[in-house]
């Protein structure tokens, strides 16, 4: 089936071969064991970092500041791993949603060595499932993308799922392929960072919280807010290099179903991660993505506040231990009562964001 699938693309290829431009992929195109390579390599320069931090107000010391990083065994400051994961994300979207209807989730991250300025990223990706939707005129296709180094070294690799348009509607169906997927990245899995945890100063990175002063099953409510402009979320985007439709063409999403663009969801991950600095200050580095999912559509003009649950601790390494944490992102809606699912399991409308991920933070001891 995988052939057939595979022979049809290289004849749409050879049909369009005059044509210049890059209309994306469509369902029908993808087809399991497919391999991208994705354009186009992109270094990461101090002045990415300093637009980044403009535009989310993230304050993690370790991101922040070259001595604090060098304090801890660094080289330098490294690049806040959500930078690296939305470049590397954002390469892919040419190829893999430029068509998309929605990005609908993650799985299986896992970050495995720090970047740096002056690092150059580029990504690679394998299609691991798909499946047709039952209205016929959408898919969801799987894939695994990597991030790679200038090294060709591994920076950090994930999974993630899209709703992508079909070309043809009469196109028959694949055999559907649905990859399996655990629900959280097991913790001795986890790239941990090779950092000295005796020279973390707590008053300089903003807490005196440590591993040991969290609990399973706390919820933090993190205050802060941030209201999202039409200015922002696209040089946000632009930033990462990602070129879908949604976030940019005005002309074409008034006729959709919203009727406006909308905010692609590594701004409303970033935001919720900045927001949570406000409780979470230690918690710097991402070291694992468990599962994300972008429960309701972000728009330019709605404020986001955040909540975290810690779901599960791990003692990984002899400085530093790692946070399971649920970061629930909500928009015009203040999380002091921590909002969620209704009593039916189904998530209230004002909640934006799911997102289960791994957070090394130092022990005290």
């Amino acid at each position: 089936m995988a052939g057939a699938f595979g022979a049809d693309l290289v004849q749409k290829i050879d049909a369009q071969s005059k044509v210049k431009s890059n209309a994306g992929n469509f369902f029908e195109d993808f087809f399991v064991g497919m391999q991208i390579i994705h354009p186009t390599p992109k270094t990461i320069t101090e002045g990415d970092v300093a637009l980044y931090t403009g535009l989310t107000g993230s304050r993690y010391a370790l991101f922040s500041a070259d001595r604090f990083a060098q304090d801890c065994g660094l080289e330098s400051a490294p690049i806040d791993p959500l930078l690296a994961f939305h470049v590397v994300f954002g390469k892919t979207v040419s190829d893999i949603s430029l068509n998309a209807v929605a990005n609908l989730g993650y799985a299986d991250g896992v970050f495995v060595a720090p970047v740096y300025p002056g690092d150059t990223l580029r990504s690679v990706s394998e299609v691991v499932g798909v499946k047709e939707n039952s209205n016929g005129k959408t898919g969801v296709v799987y894939v695994r993308t990597s991030g790679v180094n200038q090294n060709d070294e591994l920076v950090l690799t994930y999974i993630r799922w899209v709703m992508v348009k079909k070309r043809d509607e009469g196109f028959p169906a694949p055999e559907t392929v649905i990859p399996e997927l655990s629900d959280c990245v097991p913790a001795d899995s986890l790239g941990m960072p090779m950092m000295d945890a005796e020279g973390w100063d707590y008053q300089l990175a903003g807490s005196e919280h440590a591993f040991e002063d969290y609990e399973v099953g706390e919820k933090i409510d993190h205050i802060d807010a941030f209201t999202v402009e039409e200015a922002e979320h696209q040089i946000a985007t632009r930033l990462y290099q990602n070129t879908a439709k949604v976030h940019f063409n005005q002309h074409e999403q008034a006729q959709g179903r919203f009727g406006k663009r909308l905010v692609y969801g590594g701004v409303a991950i970033s935001l919720a991660r900045s927001i949570a600095f406000n409780g979470l200050a230690n918690a710097a580095q991402i070291v694992g993505i468990n599962g994300g999912t972008h429960v309701n559509p972000l728009f330019a003009g709605d404020t986001v506040y955040a909540w975290s649950e810690v779901l599960e601790k791990a003692d990984v390494s002899e400085g530093f231990g790692a946070l399971r944490l649920r970061l629930v992102a909500t928009k015009d809606l203040p999380c002091a009562s921590f909002p969620y699912k209704d009593a039916d399991g189904k998530y209230l409308e004002n909640v934006i964001l799911d997102f289960d991920y791994w957070a090394a933070i130092p022990k005290r001891t």
